[in-house]
């Protein structure tokens, strides 16, 4: 059984779920509109850059939820999924994951954004396996910090070998789906790398390694 990863924000999506649940926070007054939007567009310019501190990004990120309730979050990110999220769930993404199911692949969405925001999502694709940076969680709350290592560049690397080595798998004849050279890492650990509706650096790769790009939009 091969193995089909798929990155998620701008490649399943036609977004960044990270990006817009902070535009959801200050759409609703949760958090303070005008510095949070100017934070969260400083940190996704970043990102675009390839210059993220992603510890320094998490922090940020994560701090409103450890500021509300665990019971009042989930109500948010079930409204911010509904408005946000299900409008930016490409057909194409649908079609290219049923492709990779009628194959008999086993298919993992690897992501950088946290588990919190994510597991919906891929629940909503039909994904049952999640790999995403954790919340670090005490008696049932957030804490604002990060349980091991985030799911971001090498990061995703570490993170799937693991899970690798928990479910007896390995990378053979795998697939690996993805917009950013943020990826590149683990690009290069699969047989079968592809960009899709890249990032500049990330087409520029693509065509000095005769990678295939394509696009789901």
């Amino acid at each position: 059984m091969a193995l089909a990863l798929f990155d998620l924000d701008n490649t399943l999506l036609d977004g960044d779920s990270d990006y817009l649940w902070g535009c959801f926070l200050a759409e609703h007054g949760i958090v303070d509109g005008e510095f949070y939007e100017s934070e969260n567009q400083r940190f996704y310019d970043q990102y675009l850059d390839g210059c993220l501190d992603i510890h320094e990004f998490l922090r940020f990120q994560l701090k409103p939820l450890a500021e509300h309730k665990r019971q009042q979050l989930e109500a948010w990110r079930e409204a911010f999924i509904t408005s946000k999220i299900e409008p930016i769930m490409l057909d194409k993404a649908h079609a290219l994951l049923d492709q990779h199911r009628r194959a008999g692949d086993e298919l993992v969405i690897i992501t950088a954004t946290n588990r919190f925001l994510t597991e919906p999502i891929a629940a909503r694709f039909g994904v049952e396996h999640l790999l995403a940076t954790e919340p670090e969680v005490r008696d049932g709350e957030f804490t604002g910090g990060v349980t091991g290592v985030p799911c971001f560049q090498a990061g995703k690397v570490k993170r799937l070998q693991e899970w690798l080595t928990q479910h007896q798998a390995s990378l053979e004849d795998s697939w690996f789906y993805t917009d950013s050279h943020n990826d590149l890492p683990l690009l290069e650990q699969v047989e079968h790398p592809v960009a899709v509706h890249p990032d500049d650096k990330l087409r520029k790769l693509a065509g000095e390694r005769g990678w295939p790009v394509t696009s789901l939009r």
